[in-house]
């Protein structure tokens, strides 16, 4: 796939691979990953590694707007089909005949929409609003959602025969969090696309910085990492990045990880909170240490008492392990 596609993760790897080999087919596929997690950069990927690459690549967020709305961006309408219709406007099945049709957040759509939408995919055709005719399309279809489909068909919100038909291919694309070798990787590319764009000097980031945002949750993934990153370089007059240039909604990051009084009861303001001499990376591992111990050697609960996800623990307890420390 296209190195636009940025990773080193091994399980997001296997993704990236995975769709790769099914892009020259016409498979529809469903593409299931949290917000912000670049499904629509996955599916454009797919699109334009298919033979359908120099055909049109069109998308729709299923999700947002008012039924009807959705309905006369995907269908189209004849002229006075509705109030306001004043000439007849072709979808976006008919703009993406002979290519691509992307439908963003395809979970979202009501069950009439469902409904029609799985009859426009049966039959190869589509009625635009207001119209007496069926028009015929040629049109592959990816899709993308942040729910998990299957568990809505059991309980009664996604048609079972639409999600059968959208996912023939199913790819599930990792949060960040489970992915913590790609935070530094990413952030470092972020940074060089970034200083490019606001013409900054900044180069690199410190290490603190690093573990903080290796700490940090990212509940809105690699969205969230890249609009950090934007806003740090685009105000920072450092050549590095640091901790204190690491902002998210106005509050630094190094204030949003609070760890150590929750999971080990330490008094921060005792002045041996801290040693002359201690790195970030210290505190860090003693935080995780500490944490470990609290909580009788369970992981499951230690990685959620800090916050982080239990391969990221994993991750650093086999680094401390290298360093002949064992929890």
């Amino acid at each position: 796939m296209d190195a636009r596609i940025l990773t080193q993760d091994h399980a997001m790897s296997e993704v990236v691979t995975l769709a790769g080999t099914i892009a020259p087919s016409k498979a529809s596929v469903l593409i299931q990953a949290e917000r912000g997690s670049g499904k629509d950069l996955l599916a454009e990927e797919i699109h334009l590694r298919s033979t359908r690459s120099g055909r049109p690549f069109m998308a729709i967020r299923c999700s947002g707007s008012p039924s009807n709305l959705i309905e006369q961006e995907l269908f189209g309408y004849e002229k006075d089909a509705f109030a306001g219709a004043i000439t007849s406007t072709a979808g976006k099945f008919e703009l993406a005949h002979g290519g691509t049709l992307l439908l963003d957040e395809v979970g979202d759509l009501d069950s009439r929409l469902q409904a029609k939408l799985l009859k426009a995919l049966l039959e190869n055709e589509i009625e635009r609003m207001g119209a007496r005719r069926s028009v015929k399309v040629d049109v592959r279809v990816l899709a993308t959602s942040s729910r998990n489909l299957s568990e809505a068909v059991k309980r009664g919100t996604f048609r079972e025969d639409l999600y059968a038909r959208l996912a023939v291919v199913t790819l599930s694309i990792p949060r960040l969090q489970d992915r913590p070798g790609d935070v530094r990787f990413l952030a470092e590319q972020f940074i060089r696309s970034a200083a490019d764009t606001y013409g900054k000097p900044v180069s690199g980031i410190s290490q603190e910085a690093v573990a903080l945002l290796e700490m940090h949750p990212w509940p809105e993934n690699v969205r969230e990492l890249k609009n950090v990153i934007d806003r740090a370089v685009a105000n920072s007059p450092n050549l590095l990045l640091q901790s204190k240039d690491l902002v998210i909604n106005r509050t630094p990051i190094s204030q949003t990880i609070d760890l150590m009084p929750d999971v080990t009861g330490a008094d921060l303001s005792n002045k041996n909170a801290w040693e002359p001499g201690e790195t970030l990376n210290d505190i860090e591992r003693n935080v995780i240490l500490q944490a470990l111990h609290f909580h009788h050697g369970n992981r499951t609960h230690t990685a959620k008492a800090l916050g982080i996800s239990i391969r990221t623990l994993r991750n650093k307890l086999a680094e401390y392990r290298k360093l002949g420390i064992e929890a």
